[in-house]
Order: C-alpha cells, then structure tokens, then sequence
C-alpha cells in the first residue's frame, strides 16, 4: 500500500501544481486509494485548521498565496510599457507579490482600470512574482466623478467640483446610495450616453462638502492620492524590529539638535556645528548633519517599500498630512526626538571661513538628539531672549551653528544660486476646519540656515556616491528654454530692464535682473516672470545639473521619512560602504529609471493637490466678502480673461474678459497682453489693480473678479453696443479699418 503523504510533501506538490489541488487531484497524484482517502482529507483538514492551506473553490493553495485563476485589475502601464495587475478578490493576499501580465497573440489590448479573469503561474523573479495570462476581459475601469449631490424627483444629479468641468451626470433613484441633496459624492459612469446628461451611480459618500475635512479630502480623491496603507505594510511597520548596531558609529555624546517648523509631523534632520580645530583651516568649521535612517526599517522589496514608492512623498495639506510612510514610523520610530536614541546616516562636513566645503565624512550611526527646537525660537534666543529650551544651548550649540551659516552666505554670494523672492501663504485653521486667518509666513535667519545645511549635505551625497561608483537618483534642474526665455526678455524689456543675450545663461543674470526691479512697481512680475521662464525639476539617474541652485551634483538626501528619493541615497550609500544587506537591491538599480519617473509624477501630483486645497480654503475664507474690494496684481492673461494675485491673502481669481473695460480687446499671445481696440489700452502682466469680488465658490476654489481700476485709475469708457454691452468685434478690426482707409487716400491721390 502506497504510504501516507507528509505535510511538507503535500505543500510541496500544491506550490508546484497549483492547477491539480483538490482533494481529487491529491489523492490521484500520490496513489492513495479506499481508507487512505479519508485520511487524507483529515489531513488536509488538519493542515487547514493549523493555517498552512485555504481551501477556495474546492481547490487548496498555501496561505498567503494566489489562487491558479484569479479575477484582476490592470493598472496603469509602467515607463516600459509593461502592465501589471493586482488581485480584486476578496480575501487574497494583495501583497503576495508582483503580478505581470503577459500579452499572447490575439489578446484584445488591455487599458489601466481594466478587470480581468486570468491564469497565474508563480515564477518568483527579482522585479516580479507572477506571470498572468489572460482568459477573458471582464469590463473596463468606469470613469469617475466627484462632485455635489442634488436630488430630484427621480434620483438627482452631480455638481462636479473640478473647475474644469461644467456637465452634470444624472443619477437614477436606484443609484443614488441613499446620498442626501448637498452631500459630497463620488460617482461611476453607468451605461451607454446617447441622449442628454450622462448617466452615473454613486459609489461613496463622502459627507459635507463644506465640513472640515472635505477641503483636502476633495484633493485627495480627484488627484488619486493613496491614503490608507495596505494591511501587510502595517503589520510590517507596528512589528518593525529594534535597529542592529551592526557597521555603525556611537554619535550620541555629540550635540545634535533639530530646529523645524512650531506644526512639524516628523523630524528627519539634526545638526551641530563647532570651530575646525584641524591645522590648515584657519577659522574654518565642522557640520554634521545627521539623518533619520529610514532604510533600517523599510527593507527593499518589502510591502512597506512598495507602498513608499508608489506613494513617492508624503503630501501635505493645511488639516492633515497623507504621510509616505505609517505613522508608527514617520512620527516615532524613524523621527529623531530629543534624548531618545535613533539610528542615523550623518555627513561630517569640514567647510573654511569662506564657506567651502573642503572635505566630508559619512558614516552610519546612532545619536540622541539634544533638543527638539523651533526656528522662531532659536531665532529669539540668538536674538538675546532665550527660553528654558534654548538657554543652556544657546553658546554650545545655538551660536556655532549661526558662525557657520555666515561662513556658507559668503560662499553662496559667490556661487549665485537662483534668489527668487516669494512669499509663502499660511493658512491657520480653528478646530472645525474653518479658516481663521491667511497671512504670509516669515522667514528668518533660522530657516535659511537650515535650508543652507541642508543643501551642502546634499551636495556631499551625490560626490559621494559619485566617488563609490553607486547608481543614485540626482536632483535634476535644467535651465530654462530659449522660447521662455525670450518671453521673459520680453517681459524684462517692457518694464525698463534689461536680460543679457548672446551668451550661456547664468542665475547670476537672472539674479541681476531680480535686483534691477527690486524695490520697484515692476518687483512681483520680474520675480513671477522668472518662476514661470523655469522648467520643473525632477528626479533622474542621469546627472544633468541643478541649474536654480547653480550647482553640478545634487541629490536628495536629508528627507527620507517624506520622500522616496533620499531613501534611494541612503541605500546607495549603505550599499557603497558595506554597512548592511539593507542597501541598494538589484530591483532598485534595474528600476532607477521607473523609480525616478513615478516619484517624479508623484510630487507634480502632491503638488497640483496642495496648490488647489489651498485655492478651496482661500475661496471659503473669502466667501463672506463677496461684493467687497481688493487690489492685486495682474498675474496671467489669456484670450478669456485675466488671473489677480490679491494682495491681502495671495489666492488667485479671474476677470472674465467681459469685465474688462467697455471695448473688444485684442490677445497677443507672444507679448502676454490684451490690447483695446477703440482706446489702444494695453493690460499686462504685473499691472497694479482693484477688482470686486463677484462670486466665490469654497467647492471648486474659484474666484470670479470684477475689475474697476488699473495703475489706480479708472478704465477708458470705450464703446458700449446693446445693452451696455462691448461690441463683439474680429481680432485685428479696428486696425484692418485704418488700414482701409490709407488705401483709399493713397488711390485718390494717384
């Protein structure tokens, strides 16, 4: 009689055959025939029960794994083309590895959002786990809505919120999800348009559009930002084990301190500062900045990684922050608090009295940080009214860091990096998430001198990594095109200033022009013109420079806990050291390329997020103000109107064209300006104005201006036709008269 199969032979054969896994198949492959079979099935009862098999559709697989046919969603297609998918079953491990899907001969084309019915074999690889081969297509990802619910007789329909869409969708009764009229929805298109509004149902509720956090949850959903962690990614962060003093050096008698902003989420950088004692280096410094070492406990190729990546940053709003990494970690384990010992990767920087770096050590260690402090804190005390915080810091610690600073202005005085002067909005919220006020934060020598050690550590990184020969992701910054840069030559010239020409470009002459306009009328619209003359910076394996900040190898490195980037660096550096197996994986380095364009598409999108929360709040905090009078500056024009930054909070609306002035106005395009046909006003860029507030929409963000005066007076009356209304006039008209009308004279002349 054939014997019995042991457990371990029984996982072996359904691991091998996930296809021939029922009790059936089981019994046939091992020969087992009459009473075997019955203890057979105990057996695989018993192994059930203990954990190590899950029976689904009669067939058994070992826990944690995909079932041989699985039902999937594709998503979107990487930089390579290649689609990968995730399993939509409920009650399948998600994180049970990549999943790639291979196209045959004959497959229909597969879109991101696409579900499908799909056979799975595990091959295990570095980049992926599985390889799924398609059975049939089950339907297409629906296009989503979000928007204001308003119910009607029969159901109702959706507002949408976006700014850039103006169709409703209808909602039948038996789709609404029980929504109530002014309630936040997010809806799914349903069935085939023909006929009128498109058609939607409703998949969740979301609340009060005007509550406290609908602002950035709107955000949050129209931008696809991910916002809860996948169960296997917590699990990892909540049992995250104690750091290994393995390869790593014992900071923690040096007196590191962290100086951030008074609301900090996380903590990710220290830094100390002291006299270089070292011969050769007269009046000279040593700065050390020291790094939350997130790669001890975010492992390549963990579940915890492959969330960080796909999240690319951490996205901050005015109520709340979508952190890149849980909160176990980004707020505690990994945040360097003060007096609790942390692991670190720290750069000992040696820097002359000019403010040159003349050397840097890195190493991998654990500190203690001496103080959690704020920068308007430090700034009083070294302004000669120190707190219980910062008075027993104040010489130690406080005083050296200030002599190195002034050491690093002089060598950025030298060096010209891009000094564009922007203010940045505060927006200051009350417990319910109404706005209390919107002011612009102020920025003192302690910001900056952050943001200076900041970049002299990342600096030190990338020659680094340089140096050891590591893949790494540089900070890429390219200069400006010559398109853009003959449009803000233009714009230069028009207000009196001048741009060099006919020679390579230099932050040094954008710096110059900046300081032509200072102080001048034409201030804002240099330094508005410039920003926008910049491309975006980005992520890259390749170096190609930093243009703003005028240097030749940048990469990030001091911010790991909020950005996947630096913890890229850290690994790299980890591996080019030796300093543990928790260095660069060989999926990191095939990737770079794929790596550097999501986390590069992340941060636009955690952008355009923030940028348009804070657009919806300045809209509510100004709703209550519709009919009053601001002045601003003109900011953009266009063919339909024009953008006003306001002075007092910096939010941005529109004067749609038809509330400029009495007269048709012509758009030039190249010069940015609207010209009146009848009065041959010219309206640009960077003009002082007064408007009145017309309309303000909390939901959208939108702002609809009335403008009243420009350059403080009032606008040319022009020409009104019917009603009050300008005359609808071709672009170019009134000049095509005059010219007309030279023919006729020059012809009766003849």
């Amino acid at each position: 009689m054939t014997p019995l199969p042991s457990k371990d032979q029984i996982r072996q054969w359904i691991s091998e055959n996930p296809g021939l896994s029922s009790k059936r198949d089981l019994a046939k492959a091992f020969g087992l025939k009459g009473d075997q079979r019955a203890e057979l099935k105990r057996l695989l009862r018993e192994m059930e029960a203990e954990g190590d098999l899950e029976k689904r559709a009669r067939r058994f697989q070992p826990k944690g794994e995909l079932p041989p046919v699985a039902l999937l969603k594709v998503l979107p297609p990487d930089p390579a083309g290649d689609l990968y998918a995730e399993p939509m079953e409920e009650g399948v491990d998600k994180d049970a590895g990549r999943i790639l899907i291979i196209p045959k001969k004959g497959d229909p084309a597969l879109a991101g959002g696409d579900r499908i019915l799909a056979r799975l074999a595990k091959v295990d690889l570095d980049d992926y786990v599985w390889e799924a081969r398609l059975i049939r297509r089950i339907g297409s990802n629906p296009l989503k809505v979000l928007g204001v619910f308003r119910k009607g007789s029969e159901g109702g329909r959706i507002v949408p919120i976006d700014k850039g869409q103006d169709k409703e969708w209808r909602v039948g009764a038996d789709n609404d999800m029980g929504a109530r009229d002014g309630e936040l929805v997010e809806g799914e298109a349903v069935g085939n348009r023909r006929l009128g509004l498109p058609q939607a149902k409703i998949v969740a509720r979301l609340g009060d559009p005007a509550g406290p956090r609908a602002v950035s949850l709107i955000a949050i959903h129209q931008h696809g930002i991910p916002d809860q962690f996948p169960d296997k990614a917590m699990e990892e962060a909540e049992n995250a084990p104690p750091f290994s003093m393995d390869h790593r050096e014992d900071l923690r008698d040096l007196m590191l301190v962290t100086i951030d902003p008074a609301d900090a989420r996380d903590r990710d950088d220290a830094v100390l500062a002291m006299a270089d004692t070292e011969a050769g280096n007269p009046g000279g410094h040593v700065l050390w900045v020291a790094i939350a070492d997130v790669a001890a406990y975010v492992r390549p190729g963990s579940a915890l990684d492959r969330e960080a990546r796909r999240r690319g940053n951490s996205t901050y709003f005015p109520d709340r922050v979508v952190p890149m990494l849980p909160d176990v970690l980004s707020g505690d384990l990994c945040s360097l608090h003060e007096h609790v010992d942390r692991p670190c990767l720290a750069v000992r920087m040696r820097i002359s009295a000019d403010g040159a770096k003349i050397g840097h050590r890195f190493v991998r260690g654990v500190m203690r940080s001496k103080g959690s402090l704020e920068y308007t804190q430090v700034q009083r005390a070294v302004d000669g009214d120190p707190d219980a915080g910062t008075a027993p810091l104040l010489d130690p610690v406080l005083r050296p860091l200030y002599a190195a600073y002034d050491a690093l202005k002089r060598a950025r005085t030298l060096r010209q990096p891009l000094e564009l002067d922007l203010p940045e909005r505060q927006i200051v919220l009350s417990d319910e998430g109404k706005v209390l006020s919107v002011a612009f934060k102020d920025r003192v020598d302690a910001h900056k001198l952050i943001e200076e050690f900041m970049v002299l550590a990342n600096v030190a990184a990338a020659e680094e990594l340089v140096r050891l020969k590591q893949p790494l992701l540089f900070r890429v910054h390219e200069e400006p095109s010559p398109d853009k840069l003959d449009a803000l030559r233009e714009v230069a010239e028009a207000s009196g200033f001048t741009l060099a020409k006919g020679q390579v470009l230099k932050t040094s002459h954008l710096n110059n022009l900046l300081k032509q306009s200072q102080g001048t009328e034409f201030d804002e619209l240099l330094n508005i013109s410039t920003l926008r003359s910049m491309t975006q910076a980005y992520y890259n394996p390749q170096n190609f420079g930093h243009f703003g900040l005028a240097l030749r190898n940048y990469a990030h490195f001091t911010s790991p806990i909020r950005r996947y980037s630096d913890l890229i660096v850290h690994r790299a550096l980890i591996r080019g050291h030796g300093w543990g197996p928790d260095g660069l994986s060989e999926f990191d380095i095939e990737n770079l390329d794929e790596t550097a364009k999501l986390i590069s598409d992340a941060e636009r999108r955690s952008m355009a997020a923030e940028r348009e929360t804070v657009d919806r709040y300045l809209a509510a905090y100004l709703s209550d103000r519709v009919g009053a009078t601001f002045t601003g500056r003109i900011s953009g024009v266009q063919r339909f109107g024009l953008f006003v930054k306001l002075d007092e909070t910096g939010a941005d609306g529109l004067v749609p064209i038809r509330e400029v002035g009495r007269e048709f106005f012509h758009f030039d395009a190249d010069s940015q300006t609207l010209m009146g046909a009848d009065t041959g006003l010219t309206i640009g860029i960077g003009q002082k104005v007064t408007v009145r507030l017309s309309e303000a929409v909390p939901v959208t963000g939108g702002l609809i201006l009335e403008l009243l005066e420009i350059d403080g007076g009032a606008l040319p009356p022009g020409r009104r036709g019917k009603g009050g209304k300008a005359p609808r006039r071709m672009a170019g008209r009134a000049d095509a008269t005059r010219a007309a009308a030279k023919r006729r004279v020059v012809r009766k002349r003849k």
